[in-house]
This record gives structure tokens, sequence and C-alpha cells, in this order.
């Protein structure tokens, strides 16, 4: 399994659950992008990306490959509707502070629904808030604490729904995600009725950008695409 790289579109999501937990490899990291895919950081150039709210080229710190948190938010340039989305991100120890001071940041679908990074690292389940890492912010707690210590490079593997508005711009169908933390499934078709806090502001009946929340913590992010794709109401491909 060392160097092993697999695409999600390409295996069946149980069967990519089931080698995560029956071996206690993280079988997402390093997950090549697949065909179709459009790879938004590739450790190299920040082309992709913006200053929230501007227009201005993202002056995040670049370290070892991975861009680091630091000069407001990042979003990219294009907009996105139903899309699977991989991100590799690496949260500081931060033994001195507490809580939501350690390593925070958080992957913003659309701009507007968020799964929170964090360190969360050992926090035992029945502890887990709905701030603390994995957790659709606010909205859903994870079932199971996938996190690994600080310093270490950790995954979200996300499905996306778009929410759908009726024409008179009414919410029909909320928002639905499905996150894989280190390849251990932790929210399954969660419905998020509406964006999250600190969403950035923005017409929420269009596309949006992904975008990436400058906390304050230097965390890292590296090897991020993204695949557009139409999904049917229970977050199975569409056609």
């Amino acid at each position: 399994m060392t160097g092993m790289k697999m695409s999600l579109l390409a295996l069946p999501l149980i069967s990519t659950i089931a080698l995560a937990q029956g071996t206690g490899i993280d079988c997402t990291l390093g997950m090549a992008a697949p065909d179709g895919a459009i790879v938004l950081f590739d450790g190299t150039s920040l082309d992709h990306w913006v200053r929230q709210g501007t227009d201005e080229t993202l002056e995040w710190e670049l370290v070892d490959g991975a861009m680091q948190v630091g000069g407001g938010s990042a979003t990219t340039a294009d907009h996105f509707e139903d899309c699977q989305l991989h991100v590799e991100f690496w949260v500081p120890h931060m033994p001195e502070a507490e809580g939501q001071g350690r390593g925070n940041s958080g992957v913003y679908l659309q701009g507007s629904y968020e799964v929170q990074v964090l360190d969360s690292y050992g926090i035992p389940q029945d502890e887990l808030q709905l701030g603390d890492c994995g957790a659709i912010y606010e909205t859903a707690i994870p079932p199971v604490n996938a996190c690994k210590p600080p310093e270490t490079w950790q995954t979200y593997d996300i499905l996306f729904r778009a929410p759908r508005f009726d024409d008179a711009g009414e919410l029909a169908e909320p928002a639905l995600m499905t996150v894989y933390h280190n390849g251990i499934l932790i929210h399954e078709r969660v419905e998020v009725p509406a964006p999250t806090r600190a969403a950035m502001p923005r017409d929420v009946t269009q596309p949006g950008p992904i975008m990436l929340q400058d906390h304050g913590n230097p965390v890292r992010y590296r090897n991020i695409w993204l695949v557009p794709m139409t999904y049917g109401p229970d977050l199975e491909p569409a056609g």
C-alpha cells in the first residue's frame, strides 16, 4: 500500500473506507488528481487563488510544496457547483493554545459551507463539539475522531451537492455533504440548511468558490484538486 495512489471516482467509496479502517493506512494521502479534475494547487503556483473579496493575487507563503495561511482568506478565482474536492492539510503544534486557538482554519465549499480544520487530536469522541476538526461547522459533529497529531499531513475528501433554488430564488433543497477525513467516512449526505458562520458574503443561489480560511494560525494546504460533478438528491452522480 505504501505510495499507492487512487481516486475515489475510480474506486467505490465503501472500498476506500474499508481499506482505511482495515489497515490503519490513510489511502487518500497523496491521492493523484483523476482525469477531468481541476488541479487547484500543485505545490508550485497560486495562480488559481485570490485574496477573499478581491481580484488580488494571493500572497500566502509557499513552504515545502505547501501554501501556508497568512494575509487573509484564500478563494479560488473560479466558481463551482456540485463537486468532489480533495485537500490535504497540516495544523501546527500549538500546546500553549486552547480550543479554537489550536491550528484553526476551515475548508468552505462555495465559500459558504465549512468543514472545520483544527488540532482536535486526542479529544475523546464523546467530547467532540460542533467546532472541532471534521465538524461541518455548527451543523454536524463527526461520529469518530479521525484526527492525526499536529504537524502530520491529513486529508479531506468532500462530495458536495450545491443547494437548489426555485424560480423565485427560494431554497428548494439544502446543500448536501459527504466527508471523508483521512479516508474515514465521518459525514454521509448531511444536509446543510444555510451558510455556516464566517461564510463569505455572496449570492448563495449562484456558483461559488472554494475558500480556505485565515483564522490567524499558520495552517498549511497542499495537493488540492476538484472534479466538477452533477449529483442527484442522494449524492450519487447523475446521468
